[in-house]
């Protein structure tokens, strides 16, 4: 698939556009200190540049060393996260940041195997943190990586099967510059990110243009391949609102599931239905009745793998009702809600309310 006169034209043109029309500009290019690197490959898992770089630069600004995050709580770094999505890798963060700071003094270890033994540093994260701090000639593989070989090679496996990804990853370690493996990966990064999109590819612009095999058989849009996902599961969730002289109450989320560690209204899932009425269900929830429905705002938000429908009912106050939430919740101050990390859309809606 690949001789060695492909590889190395398509190395040389790919670092000749990297000097010579790579415009793209982001905080961390060029970074040699591991700890920003670590920062901010692991907020970008998942999430735009665009919309990470706020929160890089948040993070830089509160936590400018592993030690200071390290020093944080989790409640803190999650609080700091609110908004991202994919809280697991929040808690890695903070686990890894420990981790480095207590055992190994605060030095990243510096060779991708050793890089890989930590908390939420997977392939991609060790290989980045390898090359670009240390020089050490391993292929960063993302979603931009893997669409410019798919396209220019003309690989018609579904790259996101563990064939596909295999051989995906074995070509981008072939053509890795062992002199310049950061610049050749930020390149490949960069070009798949500005010239080879998914959608409206700039391929008069691209340097590889003259040798990329979707082009010359005219199935850029054809590439990459990938597996249908399964359908989501969908989940509902009920929340229940009652505010009394300036409190209200909360709870924690601590099983594994989404969401782990931040906060939320008390709730019920409703599981196994699709026909509800939600005066119903607030009345088996207190063992009470209720005149009217009462005030209902429904949500939904598209997860990776799962679907939810999420509905906000607030109540008027009623003390037998409000003494209901004691137990699992607890009541805080409204001034206080902010001091807290919720889930976005509970976050909004809490905004939307004035809680927040």
């Amino acid at each position: 698939m690949a001789s060695g006169h492909l590889i190395l034209y398509f190395r040389s043109k790919l670092l000749r556009w990297h000097k010579n029309e790579n415009k793209r500009t982001l905080p961390w290019k060029g970074e040699k200190d591991p700890y920003r690197i670590w920062l901010s490959e692991i907020i970008l898992q998942q999430t735009r540049a665009e919309q990470g770089l706020p929160y890089y630069q948040k993070f830089i600004e509160t936590y400018p060393n592993v030690f200071a995050l390290a020093q944080a709580t989790t409640d803190e770094v999650l609080k700091l996260w609110q908004g991202l999505g994919y809280y697991s890798r929040a808690r890695n963060l903070h686990a890894t940041a420990i981790k480095v700071a207590n055992e190994f003094k605060g030095i990243f270890p510096k060779n991708f195997a050793e890089l890989k033994k930590l908390k939420g540093i997977g392939n991609y994260t060790a290989a980045a943190i390898a090359s670009f701090a240390y020089g050490e000639p391993v292929a960063v593989v993302d979603g931009n990586v893997s669409r410019v070989l798919s396209r220019f090679f003309g690989i018609e496996h579904e790259i996101n099967s563990s064939e596909g990804r295999k051989l995906v990853d074995e070509l981008a370690q072939r053509l890795v510059c062992k002199k310049q493996p950061g610049a050749f990966n930020q390149a490949a990064m960069d070009l798949g990110a500005t010239i080879c999109t998914p959608r409206t590819p700039s391929c008069t612009a691209c340097p590889l243009k003259l040798r990329c095999k979707a082009l010359k058989l005219g199935k850029v849009h054809l590439l990459p391949v990938k597996q249908q996902r399964v359908g989501k599961k969908k989940r509902i969730f009920i929340y229940f609102i009652m505010v009394c002289n300036g409190k209200t109450y909360i709870r924690q989320r601590r099983k594994n599931d989404i969401w782990k560690g931040l906060f939320e209204p008390p709730a019920v899932e409703i599981t196994g239905q699709t026909n509800y009425n939600i005066q119903t269900i607030a009345e088996d929830y207190f063992k009470e009745s209720f005149s009217e429905p009462p005030e209902c705002t429904t949500y939904r938000q598209q997860l990776t793998h799962q679907s939810l429908e999420i509905h906000f009912v607030t109540l008027p106050y009623r003390e037998s009702l409000f003494k209901k939430f004691e137990g699992e919740n607890m009541r805080v101050n409204i001034s206080e809600l902010s001091k807290f990390a919720f889930p976005k859309t509970i976050s909004l809606h809490f905004k939307k309310i004035g809680l927040l």
